[in-house]
């Protein structure tokens, strides 16, 4: 049976670019992020990146979607990966986003994000940002997401675990139970 006829939301099935960007005392750069439609959800922090444009690389995503959210200008030739892959099960108070999700790595300097080119929905639903420790990662109480970006901060500078598998999740603020779909 389809996910949809399951449910009342509509479902979304896209192809990500994501970045895990790191500075100086490889701390990485994260985003908090809501779903303001459903009060009382907790916010949860994620990576730069975003959908892959049609006739788009992965590559050329990951790049646009670091400048268009932080400011920041990575080449292509400055993203390191594929670092990870994994499908996800996002499900929000108003749809389900079902993704095909690609992580790159790329180190830059602390920067202050430029919101500048942030899309509508971007300014409705972020929070802020703030640059984290591995060890910071690795004792959060808060929701991050990936679910298991600790273990691929850390094997950054070991390309030769790439790409780091993170399975498949469900990772959501309106919970879908059909996190193998």
């Amino acid at each position: 049976m389809p996910l949809e006829s399951e449910i009342d939301r509509p479902v979304t099935h896209r192809h990500t670019a994501r970045v895990v960007l790191t500075g100086p005392d490889a701390r990485v750069l994260l985003f908090e992020d809501s779903d303001p439609s459903a009060p009382g959800s907790p916010t949860f922090w994620i990576t730069p990146g975003g959908g892959v444009e049609p006739d788009e690389s992965l590559l050329a995503a990951a790049a646009r979607e670091v400048a268009e959210e932080t400011g920041l200008h990575v080449g292509a030739a400055d993203l390191r990966g594929p670092a990870a892959e994994r499908t996800v099960v996002h499900g929000y108070s108003d749809h389900i986003a079902v993704q095909t999700e690609t992580f790159f790595v790329a180190a830059t300097p602390e920067v202050e994000v430029d919101p500048a080119r942030w899309t509508d929905e971007e300014l409705r639903t972020v929070i802020g940002y703030r640059w984290w420790s591995l060890d910071e990662l690795r004792h959060t109480d808060r929701p991050v997401w990936p679910v298991g970006l600790a273990d691929l901060v850390a094997a950054v500078d070991v390309p030769g675990v790439w790409p780091v598998p993170l399975g498949v999740a469900e990772e959501s603020t309106v919970h879908t139970d059909h996190s193998t779909r």
